[in-house]
């Protein structure tokens, strides 16, 4: 049972804190499914070396 009666900025506050949750929660989804879809397509060897040549600067 609650001490005191919540009041409507903590309603508010909870539903923006929901809808943000929801956005980040579906950003990481979007990230590790094109990981996913990059890794299982093929071709990983020819990214790493397109990585390795970016981070050397080729």
């Amino acid at each position: 049972m609650a001490i005191a009666k919540t009041h409507d900025l903590h309603k508010r506050r909870f539903s923006r804190n929901i809808g943000v949750g929801l956005v980040l929660a579906a950003f990481i989804v979007i990230v590790f499914g094109m990981t996913v879809v990059k890794v299982t397509n093929g071709n990983f060897n020819e990214a790493l070396q397109g990585a390795s040549q970016v981070q050397n600067g080729d």
